[in-house]
């Protein structure tokens, strides 16, 4: 069977270098992958195709790119799947980082990130005889995050760095809290505040990509999440996110539907005079739109269940703790 794939190619040796895109047509078996066409390609009709590989068995997650628009490692993608209803496979290096050369990312960038929330155990006290252990079941919720074979899929679709590259991103997070979570770290409190700050776990916007993203099903969002709650259950409150999501919980709770105007004012404070103003062109185009929230919010009928459920969580949140 015949295959088409179109290449996003960037040659940095070009008298002009800018990205653009070749057609490749191939001759394919049912059963390859988006890599064995690629390595086919480079093999057989163009040697000059660049392209990042080692394993071909979704280990070493060297072969993380964009197919059909999506990271994902390219040796565990079948061919056939993803050219099914269309007329060709779009193949892409992967995004938020540089490239190099055609799909090859320059991941720079990525372990600079990994780097910064500092991913090696930081115990205290005085040095064990033998080795650090700690309990297996203490260990059970980091197994799923261990598994990070630090691809970069989650790097290159977080919609966040493609804004924000300050943001530290899906992966370093998610290393972040394989730290925080081990028994053996004793530097939670400096890891959790640290990550508090600007470009850190408030700068997440809960889009769900990288969770579609990651070949490992390491979910980085949830661990975002999680770090988030503890983030806060450590005392680290004062700054927007947090303040964010407590108004978030109380408004709801009160009156069992969110009442904007005055997330804003709990989130930002009405003395915050830049935040306000910083508001005001949202709330225009609100307005214009017809979609500006009532100035006078009224509880839902029954606002009573919904106070139910909260105090239930509350409660399983409590038991949890002990």
């Amino acid at each position: 069977m015949e295959a088409i794939l179109k290449v996003k190619r960037f040659n940095p040796e070009a008298a002009k270098p800018e990205p653009y895109w070749q057609e490749y047509r191939v001759e394919v078996e049912p059963h390859f992958t988006v890599l064995d066409a690629l390595i086919k390609i480079r093999e057989e009709k163009d040697e000059t195709l660049s392209l990042r590989c080692s394993c071909r068995s979704a280990i070493c997650g060297s072969c993380a790119m964009r197919i059909n628009g999506h990271a994902t490692l390219a040796c565990k993608t079948k061919l056939s799947e993803m050219a099914r209803g269309r007329p060709a496979v779009t193949v892409e290096p992967a995004g938020n980082m540089p490239t190099i050369k055609d799909l090859v990312a320059d991941m720079t960038p990525f372990w600079s990130k990994v780097m910064a929330v500092e991913p090696w155990l930081q115990p205290r006290g005085p040095e064990p005889q033998g080795e650090y252990l700690a309990p297996a079941d203490a260990m059970q919720h980091l197994v799923g995050v261990m598994a990070c074979i630090m691809c970069g899929a989650c790097v290159s679709d977080c919609t966040v760095l493609e804004i924000d590259p300050n943001f530290l991103g899906p992966a370093a997070l998610a290393k972040a809290y394989r730290f925080v979570g081990d028994p053996r770290d004793q530097a939670d409190a400096e890891r959790l505040q640290a990550l508090s700050r600007y470009s850190g776990i408030w700068d997440c916007t809960r889009c769900n990509e990288c969770v579609q993203a990651c070949p490992k099903g390491i979910a980085p969002m949830d661990r975002i999440m999680a770090l988030r709650d503890r983030a806060m259950d450590a005392g680290f409150r004062n700054n927007t996110g947090s303040r964010h999501t407590e108004a978030f919980e109380e408004i709801v709770e009160h009156s069992g539907r969110l009442d904007e105007l005055r997330l804003a004012i709990k989130t930002f404070g009405m003395m915050n005079v830049p935040a306000m103003l910083g508001l005001a062109p949202v709330g225009l185009r609100a307005l214009m739109r017809g979609k500006m929230p009532p100035i006078f919010h009224k509880p839902i009928p029954n606002a009573q269940a919904v106070q139910k459920l909260f105090k239930k969580v509350e409660e399983a949140q409590k038991g949890d703790r002990k």
